[in-house]
């Protein structure tokens, strides 16, 4: 962790054992003690005293060797060794926003939906879901949670509207005119319009001046549904169900195009279900329908998602498996990178080197 220790303090070391080899240390003069001789040479040549020179050449080599690695030891300990480990803190979770258009010529679609995604919901771990509707104006019908009871009970509150919305198109038909025989089928009317608007509500506010089915506005109403947009922690989904049948009657902002784009910029990715060919458009052509199939197909495509489309074939339930096994479903470990002092080969070194000398000056002393 701090380098410029061993930058500087080996090469001062080296230095230091150079100058003491190469300056000779000062003798000493006066007798300490010992048995005292005349003869040097003579004594010099006796195997005994060679062998004694010998072992405290070899000890004093030793000796000065343990001392230079405990200063060495001792230098990268002052640097702070360390590492960088990886370490897995968790496993990025999901927050999952279903988005429906409760225009009724979509209610089949959205009870299959509905029906599936109960038991979606609770097989989910950690995610979090959360359920948007619109038509006119955006409600958040369920903001982002993970208690999963609530979710399926919200769930089943839709379920209902989308029976009352298929009672009230089997009671109305397709006619723009509302006549019937009796008092009783109209208090029945009243009844059902009653509890329909216990949703419709929030998503018809100025119907009769804006239009309905505002795509565009429902997509990003969806997307700032989310909480902390920024936080790359977690991987953000829309299910987004609609028919793209857009019939406003002023200009979006945004509309569709530029709302797949805010979704891009913000890491969103849009899985879209379109319904059926022989679904109840009302005044939409066959040329309509590839229109708004398409234009719903390159927004979802922007996303890095991905358009499906309801048929005999591709039930909801099999669309609903296909996106969660889409790559952009997948949720990776989070994985942070952790310091971590590695002291442990340096202390062992230091420990060793001094006891070696120890040891080493004790037979140096006759000990």
């Amino acid at each position: 962790m701090y380098p410029e220790v061993i930058k500087i303090g080996i090469p001062l070391l080296i230095f230091a054992v150079l100058i003491l080899h190469v300056i000779p240390a000062p003798r000493k003069k006066d007798y300490t003690g010992g048995v005292r001789t005349g003869a040097m040479s003579l004594v010099s040549t006796l195997p005994v005293y060679r062998k004694i020179y010998r072992r405290s050449r070899v000890l004093s080599f030793i000796y000065e060797l343990a001392v230079i690695a405990a200063i060495v030891s001792t230098l990268f300990l002052m640097a702070r060794p360390y590492e960088v480990k990886k370490i897995k803190i968790g496993v990025q979770k999901r927050d999952i926003m279903l988005c429906l258009d409760v225009s009724y010529s979509l209610y089949a679609l959205n009870y299959e939906l509905a029906d599936y995604l109960e038991d979606v919901v609770t097989q989910l771990k950690g995610d979090r879901f959360g359920i948007t509707i619109f038509n006119t104006s955006s409600v958040v019908f369920v903001p982002l949670t993970d208690d999963y009871s609530y979710v399926v009970t919200r769930l089943e509150e839709l379920k209902e509207y989308f029976i009352l919305q298929k009672e009230y198109r089997e009671m109305v038909g397709e006619g723009a005119f509302i006549s019937f025989a009796t008092d009783e089928e109209w208090d029945a009317y009243y009844d059902l319009d009653r509890r329909l608007a216990y949703i419709e509500a929030g998503t018809l506010v100025n119907n009769n001046i804006r239009g309905s089915s505002l795509i565009g506005e429902g997509l990003a109403s969806a997307l700032y549904s989310f909480p902390s947009l920024g936080d790359e922690s977690r991987t953000r989904i829309i299910i987004f169900a609609t028919d793209n049948a857009d019939a406003s009657r002023v200009e979006e902002l945004p509309d569709l195009r530029g709302a797949s784009m805010l979704c891009k910029k913000n890491d969103v990715t849009v899985f879209a279900i379109f319904p059926s060919e022989d679904a109840y458009y009302y005044e939409y052509t066959p040329s309509d329908y590839d229109v708004f199939r398409e234009m719903l197909r390159t927004a979802a495509d922007n996303t890095g998602g991905e358009l499906y489309v309801q048929s005999s074939e591709e039930t909801v339930s099999s669309i609903v498996e296909e996106i969660r096994s889409h790559e952009a479903m997948s949720v990776d470990d989070i994985i942070i990178e952790q310091q971590t002092d590695t002291p442990e080969p340096w202390i062992l070194s230091l420990l060793l080197s001094i006891g070696i000398s120890q040891i080493c000056l004790l037979f140096l002393k006759g000990k």
